[in-house]
């Protein structure tokens, strides 16, 4: 298997995994009904989680985005280069984070 192909296939396995948690997190960013008799404070701790849940929501929706981007663009001439640096990201870096468009030294 190319370095290519293994990138695609990781590509191919973070985008499902992605659109699940995607789903999760719309799931648990319902609104939370006003009738529920959940008691003050348990509501305001449900309000809380439901913010962090949209906050994860967007994240996981941002890199679903990126991820579907990288596989567009995977036969790309320049995929694999650094946008800053133009130097190659390592493959590891990639199969780690396939939506990576910076090396290390560059994303810091």
């Amino acid at each position: 298997m190319t370095e290519k192909e293994q990138i695609q296939l990781r590509i191919e396995e973070e985008l499902l995994e992605t659109a699940k948690l995607v789903e999760k997190y719309r799931e648990l960013s319902k609104p939370i009904a006003p009738e529920n008799a959940i008691g003050r404070i348990s509501r305001m701790d449900a309000i809380n989680n439901r913010t962090v849940n949209e906050n994860a929501l967007r994240k996981a929706e941002l890199k679903f985005k990126n991820l579907k981007v990288a596989l567009t663009k995977i036969h790309d001439s320049d995929f694999g280069l650094c946008i800053r640096c133009k130097n190659a990201i390592p493959i590891g870096r990639i199969l780690l984070m396939p939506q990576a468009i910076t090396c290390v030294n560059c994303a810091n």
